[in-house]
């Protein structure tokens, strides 16, 4: 077998040299030039260039076979291993694996994914879940309602803590974008919200051709004391379901959870108005139309003091007002928009609706609450839009209701009980303490960062000072304490750290996908009730937490411990969202760009 080898030769160089023609030449000297007898002069490569042509003979062709063989396995590898790379889930912007908050964030995503109902993305990366909830919808309006999350262990899913972890996780991308996309989520972290968005946007598809609206609170059942099998007395995964699944409707009269419905599709409007106009229009339309029918109606009220609709939520998300939401919502239409008649509304019930604030939700940010948030949000507005007058005297007392639930935090004056390693309990005849403490580390990080925008390198309350370094070791302690820096040494992020609760009470998560389907009361006496751990890890849900003692009970029939939900991630995410410090400045948002229908003011 013989062979033809073209080779571009420059003598007197042992170099790759570009050519002119772009191409690397090898250049090589093959001595038939004669020496120069002059010993310092130097051989003119360019004057000397040439091309020769070579006779190569392969003797032995099994030689070449075997380095054919090879050459092809070293590119299918070096192929393999650069798709490993490109497709791995747990990567960071510069390519090493996520560790630390970032992994954490990453982990709480996923809880999400886990959560969803409905028709599953082919790569939804939980895999012990499937398509569940097809039949979810109303069959006296014949109105799917096939999609959402389910909102935490059961299969129930509450519109009013859907939308309010939509909005949640949209302030914190308007926010922090270039963080989530730094390490590599932000396009996560907008699947989960366009999944909630998309959801909520169903729950109201048919009230563009009514004058009075209706809303959806709940589809399922959670009523223990059933005499039939119902979401709160079978014990089975999403998957499996043949029970009834009932749809609860409201009125427009629930005011609190049409606040709510209208914040979430404002805020996610924001977070998609320069990805999908189209989409972010849908959203500002359908919030705006809410608004319209909810402001009209004479009657207002709670969704849950109304049997058709709340009746059943109360049990668990019992609202004990409705003028924070309503005054939360208009706060985001007014940044989605810009209409200052929603600015109007805000400043003209902002003091309403803090005083409707119970004694023992003061300073706290959770599905019940959100004047705590509103008052930090309106203190974003005052520092960096100023609308002015007549707007100064509600914005001014929102940040000093800002500064002062910051000395709250701090413990100056002393309001709320701080436990072992500086963790606050805010609420500490509830259960569940660890979601509000998420939420305090978002709301004292952000407004921390707002003030470092403003270069205000402190604040005050009655007195007392405090640093933004204060502010952000508050939030950092929140977070490292349910990240496992507290007495039991536990994360109680489940996949996080080396140890966690293995025990969660969740269905899906504790019965094994194995094919089979289990019945409502075997799922209770082969898994609910076993002391074995989840066959499937439920990773990144945040559970309950520890009581005020800081005890803490493994076990997925203690659900006051064990259970997560989907308003508990939501903040967790925030806050840890906004402690990730991937060197950029605080608020990294393009700002001019998000809101540039309100530079005006």
């Amino acid at each position: 077998m013989e062979e033809s080898a073209f080779v571009h030769s420059i003598p007197g160089a042992g170099r790759v040299h570009p050519s002119a023609s772009r191409w690397s030449s090898i250049e090589v000297d093959f001595g038939l030039f004669p020496a120069s007898s002059n010993p310092n002069e130097d051989t003119p490569l360019v004057a000397y260039s040439k091309s020769y042509t070579f006779k190569l003979a392969i003797n032995d062709k099994s030689h070449l076979k075997r380095f054919v063989y090879i050459f092809i396995s070293m590119i299918l590898i070096a192929t393999a291993v650069a798709l490993l790379v490109t497709f791995l889930p747990r990567k960071g912007a510069t390519g090493g694996s996520l560790t630390g908050l970032p992994l954490a964030l990453d982990n709480a995503l996923l809880f999400f994914d886990a959560q969803k109902s409905g028709i599953l993305p082919a790569n939804n990366p939980v895999k012990f879940r499937g398509n569940s909830g097809l039949r979810d919808g109303d069959e006296q309006s014949n109105t799917s309602l096939v999609g959402g999350f389910y909102d935490s262990g059961s299969n129930v899913k509450f519109s009013f803590t859907t939308a309010y972890t939509v909005t949640l996780l949209s302030w914190s991308v308007i926010e922090y974008s270039p963080k989530y996309a730094a390490i590599r989520e932000l396009e996560h972290v907008k699947d989960i919200i366009k999944w909630g968005s998309d959801y909520l946007l169903k729950l109201l598809q048919s009230n563009s051709s009514s004058d009075s609206g209706y809303l959806f609170s709940q589809v399922g059942s959670g009523n223990p004391d059933a005499q039939f099998d119902n979401d709160a007395t079978c014990w089975q995964r999403p998957e499996d379901m043949s029970y009834r699944r009932p749809a609860f409707k409201c009125s427009m009269s629930a005011s609190d959870l049409a606040g709510e419905m209208i914040a979430a599709m404002a805020a996610a409007s924001i977070v998609f108005d320069q990805d999908d106009a189209s989409y972010s229009a849908t959203l500002v339309h359908t919030s705006e139309m809410v608004y319209d029918l909810v402001a009209k109606n004479p009657i207002q009220g709670t969704y849950d003091r109304d049997k058709d609709c709340g009746f059943e939520a109360a049990n668990l998300y019992n609202s004990t007002s409705y003028k924070d939401e309503l005054v939360w919502g208009a706060t985001w239409l007014f940044f989605a928009t810009g209409n200052s008649s929603y600015l109007d509304y805000v400043t003209g019930n902002f003091e309403a609706a803090v005083e409707e604030v119970v004694p023992s939700d003061e300073g706290v940010f959770y599905w019940n609450n959100k004047v705590a948030a509103n008052a930090v949000l309106l203190t974003r507005l005052r520092y960096l839009h100023d609308p002015g007058y007549p707007y100064q005297s509600t914005l001014k007392n929102s940040s000093d209701m800002a500064n002062l639930m910051m000395c709250f935090y701090l413990s100056m004056p002393k309001k709320f009980s701080v436990i072992a390693n500086g963790f606050i309990f805010l609420q500490p005849n509830q259960n569940a303490p660890l979601q509000f403490a998420a939420t305090a580390a978002f709301l004292s990080k952000i407004y921390s960062d707002y003030l470092d925008i403003l270069q205000i390198r402190s604040g005050n309350c009655d007195g007392e000072s405090f640093s933004l370094e204060m502010l952000q070791n508050f939030a950092r302690t929140q977070v490292d304490y349910i990240l496992g820096d507290n007495p039991l040494k536990m994360s109680y992020l489940v996949g996080f750290g080396d140890t966690y609760p293995e025990h969660v009470h969740h269905r899906a998560a504790s019965i094994p996908w194995d094919g089979h389907k289990y019945s409502c009361s075997e799922g209770r006496t082969r898994w609910r009730d076993s002391n074995e751990p989840n066959p499937n890890l439920l990773v990144g849900a945040m559970v309950a937490g520890p009581d005020h003692d800081e005890g803490f009970l493994d076990m997925r029939n203690r659900h006051e411990y064990t259970e997560p939900s989907i308003s508990g991630n939501a903040g967790l995410v925030a806050a840890l969202i906004a402690l990730i410090d991937n060197h950029e400045p605080s608020i990294g948002m393009d700002r001019d760009k998000i809101f540039a229908h309100i530079s005006m003011f």
